[in-house]
């Protein structure tokens, strides 16, 4: 089981972005425009998009998310991690026991790990 996370940059490094973008931005229209041309262009094009989208995180609540992550649910061998309730937790320790998945000493031990977290 995994779960996506939408991860936005902090107010502090937003307007840092935010204030930096303006300055790329001013450096676009005075110099890069009139010396390259199209590249110049291009370059502010995308300072004012950085700009402005750093802006939107800085000084609204909204914000802007960066990046995304996928978070996987780790199984630890150790123990059962689960939303299960004990009484189910123990059905299937059971059953993996009679099963012959587990040892006796693996099943006691896991039995006595189930009881130890109520």
């Amino acid at each position: 089981m995994s779960r996506r996370v939408r991860v936005k940059p902090g107010k502090g490094q937003s307007m840092a972005g935010f204030f930096g973008g303006i300055l790329f931005c001013g450096i676009g229209l005075f110099l890069a425009i009139p010396i390259f041309g199209p590249f110049g262009i291009i370059w502010t094009l995308f300072a004012v998009i950085i700009t402005i989208m750093n802006g939107i995180n800085a000084f609204s609540d909204k914000g802007v998310a960066s990046h995304e992550i996928l978070i996987e649910d780790e199984y630890r061998q150790d123990t059962f991690v689960s939303d299960k309730s004990v009484e189910e937790r123990l059905k299937e320790l059971q059953s993996l026991y009679d099963k012959g998945i587990i040892t006796t000493e693996e099943f006691q031990e896991k039995r006595k790990q189930i009881l130890e977290d109520i």
